[in-house]
């Protein structure tokens, strides 16, 4: 973060100093990061003190400053010099972080946490900083780690690790970037209308990037036209002097230029692109290979990520980098040194028997579940090896959760999976299984498991060498971790 005195946040956020006087908060400097993990603190930082699930932040403010937080922000005293800030009377569901916060506290600090970022970044702006938005319903984790990968040969960029892309993890990343940064790519998820704008309030892009428009988080939106709705906040947000980069191989997307005065920069497959892919191909462990076409010619472009879901994801990237004064061939070498660099997203893992695990367990919905089971198929055939899909739920799907299920079953089948392990118990589980076996003649190839415990038992005894696993479900599901342990299991047969 930038340098600024405890009175100065004070000041921002509209909070009252406890336990430090006004002339030690004029002298005391905050130099370090501000942090909501206590054990994260380190020597000059700002603790934010937030209600969790397990534990509430306050009770560990006076840790904190004996880690080196020169203060808290927090709801109310703790003991420690804080910056309290009055309990808010609503609280968001949106965030995991306030499905406990009963008295408002957690909501109070994180308006305080956005009044700090919207300040930092506005002036970091007025001093040469870009920021760059990026929204979709699936991809952004990955296009965000791609877009980063292509600005650092310009410039200093700051990237959130992992999804941090809601109203804690947004700001929180804001706070990452100091007079040193260049660039400063944020990720914006949103749960409810009105929560992407309001994330683009805390830090206005200069330029936006919309991928797609899904079905994730359909039971709370009720429509994909409430999504698409949501996602244009985005495009809204950027000033006539910004540019909007837009996928427009998705009509709702391409749509999104209406809403925008900004210079509209268009990617994809299709004629219409300014920045397009073509002659597309994937080796044989789903990485694509393309031609980028852009107004200076075309360039040979090889990714090292997998899935052909990427090349979108990689087009939106070179658009950005290109905005900000890469050349294609710039990009090029770029996209090819890019790895994924947030865990659990398309992670190809090749053990010492020649199974190969695919870990896209950190998140699912029906179109990242479409690419992922996509690119299984195109590994297996590649190398002529079994293909494994081991499946937990997709949350968030409302009405619609069965027929989704039962949906991603059926392309299973139509993809030739060879095993389809369905992992949970509840309802859309089972259509998904009952939809495999009811689209085709397979029989015991798709076998429905009560937990990751008996899934992991499943592929311990039937494996051999050679066969290809994806692992992928929502987060809340927890296959990460068997995926993980699959891995492991390889390396303790060496």
């Amino acid at each position: 973060m930038i340098d600024l005195t405890v009175a100065q946040v004070a000041k921002i956020v509209g909070g009252r100093l406890v336990d430090i006087t006004p002339a030690e908060a004029e002298s005391r400097r905050i130099t370090g990061t501000v942090e909501f993990d206590s054990r994260a603190v380190t020597p000059g930082g700002l603790f934010l003190a937030l209600p969790g699930a397990r534990s509430d932040g306050h009770d560990f403010a006076e840790g904190a400053v004996r880690d080196g937080a020169v203060a808290v922000l927090a709801a109310r005293p703790v003991g420690v010099p804080a910056i309290v800030v009055p309990p808010a009377t609503a609280v968001d569901a949106q965030s995991g972080v306030l499905e406990h916060d009963t008295d408002g506290a957690g909501a109070a600090v994180l308006a305080a946490l956005a009044k700090l970022a919207r300040a930092v970044a506005a002036e970091l702006a007025a001093g040469g900083l870009t920021i760059v938005g990026v929204t979709g319903s699936s991809g952004k984790t990955s296009t965000k780690d791609l877009i980063a990968a292509v600005l650092r040969p310009l410039g200093e960029v700051v990237a959130p690790p992992g999804s941090f892309n809601n109203e804690l993890g947004l700001p929180w990343t804001v706070l990452r970037a100091t007079r040193d940064t260049d660039y400063l790519v944020l990720e914006m998820s949103a749960r409810h209308p009105g929560n992407i704008a309001a994330l683009a309030a805390i830090a206005a892009p200069s330029i936006a990037v919309v991928l797609n428009v899904g079905t994730a988080h359909l039971g709370e939106f009720g429509s994909r036209e409430a999504i698409a709705a949501t996602k244009s906040e985005l495009v809204q947000a950027v000033t006539p002097t910004g540019v909007a980069v837009l996928n427009v191989d998705d009509p709702a997307v391409a749509a999104m230029a209406a809403k925008t005065s900004a210079r509209v920069v268009r990617v994809g497959r299709s004629e219409q692109a300014d920045i397009r892919a073509l002659d597309v191909d994937l080796d044989e462990l789903a990485r694509p290979h393309f031609t980028l076409r852009t107004s200076e010619g075309d360039v040979e472009v090889q990714l090292a990520v997998h899935g052909e879901h990427q090349v979108s994801n990689a087009l939106c990237a070179a658009a950005v980098a290109i905005e900000c004064g890469a050349s294609s061939e710039q990009v090029s070498a770029s996209l090819r040194g890019a790895t994924a660099s947030s865990r659990r997203r398309m992670e190809v893992h090749t053990r010492a028997d020649g199974v190969t695990v695919i870990n896209d367990a950190y998140n699912a919905n029906p179109d990242s579940m479409r690419a992922g089971l996509q690119a299984l198929a195109v590994m297996a055939r590649r190398c002529g090896q079994r293909s494994w899909a081991v499946l937990g739920e997709m949350g968030e799907l409302g009405e619609e959760s069965v027929i989704e299920h039962d949906r991603v079953g059926r392309l299973a089948v139509r993809l030739d999976i060879s095993r389809l392990v369905v992992v949970g118990t509840g309802r859309p589980m089972s259509a998904m299984h009952h939809g495999a076996v009811m689209e085709g003649s397979w029989g015991s190839e798709s076998t429905l498991v009560p937990d990751a415990e008996a899934a992991l038992d499943l592929l311990r005894s039937e494996l051999r060498a050679g066969d290809v696993v994806l692992v992928k479900a929502s987060n809340a599901v927890g296959l990460g971790e068997l995926a993980d342990r699959l891995v492991e299991a390889g390396e303790e047969r060496r």
